[in-house]
């Protein structure tokens, strides 16, 4: 079993960082100085993920404003909506909507991926919406069907997933927090299952992630378990993880052990016994720990600290054997 310890979302932008935006929403700095600044906090994320042994980097994804923005801003169909609320939390997105059929762009997802990202593409996880929250978070002005635009979501997303396989990528992980906070039953769920499908038909070596968060999964493992990816992701803030079933077995597991809603450390002591615990009931393909939500829910520092631990707990589990 391999165990891999990565950032499973974007990670938040420093208080300098912050303020530079500002100053360019209100005329005082230029985009040029904006984008270097960004390009500097994403190697100094890299640099973290590196000193902290983390196995796949990610660069921070911070020069995306939110999940949806890179392909509200390029794909066609679509514009840039009202700023939203991202779920029960004090973070926002600015939601897409869309007034036809969506179509993609060559490229064009692959032009805002972290520089960290595109300089060693093996070594990177490419992070993407998930055809369900996508198509359910969007504002939907096609005339398409939420069913017909989930099977949709999935198509693109599957040739998005082909293009960027060959240019040198392999992993991906796919946010699905919809999946679990308003669990999809009948025509809808069966959608969600046949837009991954689309997923793997399109790019079958591709290894694939589906996160959830922001509610208890439990409901939800029997779809989950169906969907043709080669690992799912358990908010354990949410989830007890003595409810994660043996439908999940032989297949990749991801593990939420890091909470962004509280700048408390968790130990990690108890977060490896977790971990060895189901690793010892699942035998998954490989463990997956990162952190159960996006850390960009905390500030800056605090996401630092709080990263430490995913060390810490692969240095626990290989002393203990547990990592192969």
């Amino acid at each position: 079993m391999a165990i891999v310890t990565a950032l499973t979302g974007p990670f938040p932008r420093s208080e300098a960082l912050v303020a530079a935006t500002r100053d360019l929403d209100r005329g005082r700095t230029t985009t040029a100085a904006v984008d270097a600044l960004v390009e500097r906090a994403e190697a100094e994320i890299s640099g973290h993920e590196s000193r902290l042994g983390l196995g796949i980097h990610s660069g921070g994804y911070l020069a995306w404003a939110d999940l949806f923005r890179p392909f509200s801003e390029s794909w066609r169909g679509f514009t840039v909506g009202p700023v939203t609320r991202w779920f029960e939390t004090n973070t926002f997105y600015r939601q897409p909507i869309l007034h036809a059929p969506p179509e993609r762009v060559e490229g064009a997802i692959a032009r805002h991926l972290p520089p960290s990202a595109r300089a060693d593409p093996p070594r990177a996880k490419v992070t993407l919406p998930g055809p369900f929250t996508f198509s359910g978070l969007l504002e939907n002005r096609s005339g398409e069907t939420r069913e017909a635009l989930t099977h949709r979501m999935g198509r693109l997303l599957g040739e998005e997933v082909r293009s960027l396989l060959a240019s040198g990528f392999t992993t991906f992980q796919f946010q699905e927090p919809l999946l679990v906070v308003e669990r999809p039953t009948g025509p809808l769920a069966e959608a969600a299952v046949e837009a991954y499908r689309s997923i793997q038909t399109a790019a079958p070596s591709a290894a694939t992630l589906v996160w959830t968060f922001f509610a208890d999964a439990a409901p939800t493992f029997d779809l989950l378990g169906r969907l043709p990816v080669g690992g799912v992701g358990i908010d354990l803030s949410e989830t007890d993880p003595e409810r994660i079933p043996e439908s999940l077995s032989g297949r990749g597991v991801g593990l939420g052990v890091i909470d962004p809603r509280t700048t408390l450390r968790e130990d990690p002591e108890v977060v490896a016994r977790i971990a060895r615990d189901l690793s010892k009931r699942l035998h998954p393909s490989t463990l997956w720990l990162g952190a159960g939500a996006p850390l960009d829910l905390l500030p800056y520092e605090p996401a630092v600290r709080k990263i430490e631990l995913l060390g810490q707990v692969r240095e626990r589990l290989a002393l203990s054997g547990t990592a192969a």
